[in-house]
C-alpha cells in the first residue's frame, strides 16, 4: 500500500505543480511556439493528457469502452509518441477543452490508481513501455514524465515574458 502511496502521491504533486504554472498563462499564449522551439503549451497540455491515460490507464486495465469519452481519438495522433506539434492553433482543441480532457483523465487516473489491488502492483503492463514493465513502474513513471512537461511549460512561459514563479 505504502508504494501505491508514493505513485499517487507523486503524481498528485506533479499535477498541482503544473496546473500552478498553467494559471498563470494566458489561454491566448497557449499555441505561441517561442523562435528556435517546436512546441508550445497547447500540445503540453493534450501530451500530459495522452501520457496520463496511456501510462495510468491503458497500460494498467487496458483500453475500455467509453474511454472515447475521457480522451478523444483524435488526441492519441494530435499529442502521442511521435506526433509534432503544430505552430497552428487550429490544428488543436481550445485551450477550455484540452484542460477539461486533463482534468478528465486525471480523475479517471486517480480512482483506477485508488482502486488498483496492492497485488496487481508488481504485474507486467497490459502493453510494453520503453520505462516501465510493471504496474507499479508506470505509474510512477507518469509523475516522473508530468514533471518533464512542467518543467518545458514553465520554459515556455519564462520564454514568452511571463515572470518567475516561485
Amino acid at each position: 500500500m505504502i508504494r501505491l502511496k508514493l505513485a499517487v502521491d507523486q503524481l498528485l504533486f506533479a499535477r498541482n505543480y503544473t496546473l500552478d504554472l498553467l494559471d498563470t498563462i494566458d489561454t491566448v499564449d497557449w499555441y505561441q511556439t517561442p523562435a528556435q522551439h517546436t512546441t508550445h503549451v497547447g500540445w503540453q497540455v493534450g501530451h500530459l493528457a495522452v501520457a496520463e491515460y496511456r501510462l495510468a490507464l491503458a497500460r494498467i486495465r487496458g483500453a475500455q469502452p467509453g474511454d472515447e469519452k475521457l480522451i478523444p481519438p483524435d488526441y492519441l495522433r494530435l499529442f502521442g509518441k511521435n506526433s509534432i506539434p503544430s505552430s497552428k492553433p487550429g490544428d488543436y482543441p481550445g485551450p477550455d477543452e484540452l484542460r477539461a480532457t486533463l482534468d478528465r483523465v486525471h480523475v479517471a487516473a486517480l480512482n483506477c490508481m485508488q482502486n488498483l489491488p496492492v497485488e496487481e502492483l508488481d504485474m507486467p503492463l497490459t502493453e510494453p513501455h520503453r520505462f516501465a514493465k510493471t504496474k507499479l513502474e508506470a505509474l510512477l513513471f507518469c509523475g516522473q514524465h508530468e514533471m518533464v512537461h512542467a518543467g518545458q511549460i514553465g520554459l515556455l512561459r519564462r520564454m514568452s515574458g511571463y515572470a518567475p514563479v516561485w
